[in-house]
């Protein structure tokens, strides 16, 4: 009924050790036992969680084992290994595990941590359990041990005393602890990263989170090492889904030693087939001498069944000669289907990609069919056009034929007047073709001045583009990590399109000349046309020649 996370389980420890340390533990009475009062609580609470998951609670040798050599590490001692073995072998329950109590009264006795004072092993004992019982994966242990931090507003450098947990990295003034600075939560994305020394800081490194880079520099190269693996570490737990370290590695060994237990099962059952073979076979050694006997009296049958058995194999061997013919000959048709199955796929696939031509062919014949269809009906609808016209043209034809015979007395008299006139407009011809040749030369000098132009913008954007890429590296300098981003050549790509409409703005013009130019041509033509033929009398041949360039 008890939910995890609705106590204080240090409370509920201290609760059930004065319970039960009162009548159970037993430390000397002349105060010259190893440990403290309050470090034996610590090491209950290492042998509660190291302790199988069974009642009566029992620490395993090898869990045993782990625990002492821990706690030597930590004072920088060996454990020996051979003496902790003899002691458990005297010991009358000791192969199986040893009880709490068992556990304390042997840490106590000071076979294994003789010599040693004991507030070095206090220490020691402090160290383990906030390693295994606070899931503290590292902390500095000396003065030399702290690190420096870079501020994020003031950018300055501060000395802290760092404690690294699975999910956060907190940082105090000292490492009395009464003093918290700050915290960096550490979760899957997050990442640690090494840097190059700057800013009179060598051994720096940096945690990368979602939010926030912190930058941090070692004593060492060594502390730098051991604090980048501890936080890569705990965000290797953070990505598996892991809150505590020591309780995987547990599990972990846990397994091993199962597994060890598996296998030497396995080893001693495998013992003792061994040996039941080996009784089997010395009974069936006796039983052999026995059958000797009899072997010799079924000699003589054993001899004609052997004949027997050899006409059979010899007659066995015939009828699966008989199949292994049969089934090489259903082989080889097999082989041969397989051949003709093979070559009519082919052929399939040839006709299908046959078909897909031809079905692309296909198409694209409909899509001209479409095309000459509608360029079909567009011509129809032009000539239907044409010859509402030619219908209009001829009202007009011979209306214009009555005014011409009226009008016949009229163009002797005018042929004077439209000579001069002729000439006057040669004259202005001749002006427009001067003009022309002169906008033909002032456009050849404005194209130069545009290819001049293009080569200014072309160096101007080639200079534009150095300029950007060093305000660039000089506006954004780049992070550690980060990747250098590609300038896009181009620079002003506005100039472009630019150039373009005034080329078209150009050539408009020069087409609009041209056409201005070309009614003054054909008006002195129609008035050369019109002079020429004063003279003769009208004809319908001639009207109709006349009107069809009209068409």
């Amino acid at each position: 009924q008890v939910e995890e996370g609705a106590f204080v389980k240090e409370n509920f420890d201290e609760l059930c050790w004065t319970l039960t340390a009162k009548k159970n533990y037993k430390p000397d009475r002349n105060g010259n036992s190893v440990v403290s009062h309050q470090d034996a609580f610590k090491l209950w609470c290492l042998f509660n969680f190291l302790s199988e998951d069974k009642y009566p609670l029992v620490m395993v040798p090898d869990e045993v084992e782990y625990l002492l050599k821990k706690i030597c590490t930590a004072m920088n001692v060996e454990l020996n290994s051979c003496e902790l073995d003899d002691y458990l072998s005297q010991e009358p329950q000791g192969q199986g595990g040893l009880t709490v109590w068992q556990f304390l009264d042997m840490v106590n006795s000071g076979r294994f941590l003789r010599g040693i004072e004991q507030e070095a092993i206090s220490m020691a004992v402090e160290e383990v359990y906030q390693e295994v019982i606070e899931d503290v994966l590292k902390q500095a242990r000396s003065p030399h041990g702290y690190l420096w931090k870079k501020g994020q507003l003031r950018r300055n450098w501060s000395e802290r005393w760092f404690m690294l947990k699975p999910s956060v990295l907190s940082y105090y003034m000292s490492e009395e602890r009464k003093e918290k600075k700050g915290s960096i939560a550490l979760d899957k994305h997050c990442c640690v990263e090494v840097l190059p020394d700057r800013d009179g800081k060598r051994c720096m490194f940096c945690v990368k989170t979602s939010s926030r880079t912190y930058e941090m520099s070692a004593s060492d190269t060594r502390q730098r090492q051991e604090w980048t693996l501890a936080i890569q570490t705990a965000i290797r737990l953070q990505a598996e889904g892991k809150k505590s370290l020591h309780k995987d590695l547990k599990q972990k060994r846990r397994e091993q030693r199962e597994q060890r237990e598996q296998r030497k099962a396995a080893k001693e059952e495998e013992t003792q087939r061994l040996k039941q073979l080996q009784e089997e076979k010395e009974r069936k050694l006796q039983e052999l001498e026995l059958l000797k006997e009899a072997q010799r009296q079924a000699e003589i049958l054993l001899q004609e069944e052997e004949q027997r058995r050899r006409q059979q194999h010899e007659e066995m061997q015939r009828t699966l000669e008989i199949q292994l013919r049969e089934a090489e000959q259903a082989r080889a048709s097999m082989q041969a289907e397989m051949v003709l199955k093979e070559a009519e796929a082919e052929r399939q696939r040839k006709r299908i990609l046959e078909l897909e031509d031809m079905q692309e062919r296909l198409q694209e014949a409909l899509q001209q069919e479409v095309k000459a269809r509608q360029d079909e009906e567009s011509v129809r609808y032009a000539q239907a056009r044409l010859l509402a016209e030619e219908e209009e043209k001829l009202k007009q034809l011979m209306k214009l034929k009555e005014e011409q015979e009226e009008y016949i007395i009229k163009t002797q008299r005018e042929k004077q007047v439209l000579k001069q006139e002729m000439e006057n407009k040669n004259k202005c011809l001749e002006e427009a073709q001067k003009q022309l040749e002169e906008v033909r030369v002032n456009r050849q000098r404005v194209d130069q001045d545009v290819m001049a132009a293009q080569r200014k913008l072309r160096q101007a954007s080639t200079n534009v583009k150095h300029w950007n890429v060093q305000m660039n590296r000089l506006m954004h300098p780049i992070g550690p990590g980060e990747k250098r981003t590609n300038v896009s050549g181009g620079g002003f790509a506005g100039y472009q399109p630019l150039l373009s409409h005034r080329d078209s703005s150009l050539k408009l013009k020069q087409r609009v000349e041209d056409k201005g130019s070309d009614p003054t041509r054909d008006n002195s033509k129609e008035n050369v046309s019109n002079g020429g033929n004063s003279g003769m009398p009208p004809s319908p041949d001639a009207d109709t020649m006349a009107t069809e360039p009209t068409n």
